[in-house]
């Protein structure tokens, strides 16, 4: 059965710093795209981050580049998300998402149905 466990959400003050990590159970991270995503209340679910099956490619919105950064251990099989001076506007539920043998570029913009693979989620709250 394949899982991803996201975690290390949690409450962070601005200018913080918060680092997810997204575990792969019954899946090989290596040969997958992983995405990070966000959903606050009452908007969409917006895509972050991705990380290229290639393992180097990855891509960003302008909203959070600059301060996110995606990157992959292979041998503990998990995909983080390094998050830097935090705003209140990153406050949202985050999601990773993988799909099977997806090679992306650096200008991708994600979409929801291009991910096969969802985590249940983790919180995310910036506020002082």
């Amino acid at each position: 059965q394949v899982q991803l466990e996201e975690s290390g959400g949690g409450s962070v003050q601005p200018g913080g710093s918060l680092t997810l990590s997204c575990v792969g159970r019954g899946i090989t991270l290596r040969n997958y795209a992983v995405a990070w995503w966000r959903q606050a209340p009452g908007k969409e679910r917006e895509g972050v981050a991705v990380l290229s099956k290639d393992g180097y490619t990855t891509s960003y919105p302008e909203s959070v580049k600059g301060r996110f950064t995606i990157s992959r251990d292979v041998d503990k099989n998990t995909v983080f998300l390094q998050m830097q001076d935090l705003k209140p506007e990153d406050t949202a539920v985050y999601y990773c998402s993988a799909e099977f043998g997806f090679t992306t570029h650096t200008e991708y913009t994600p979409a929801p149905n291009d991910f096969g693979y969802w985590g249940q989620g983790t919180q995310v709250t910036v506020s002082s």
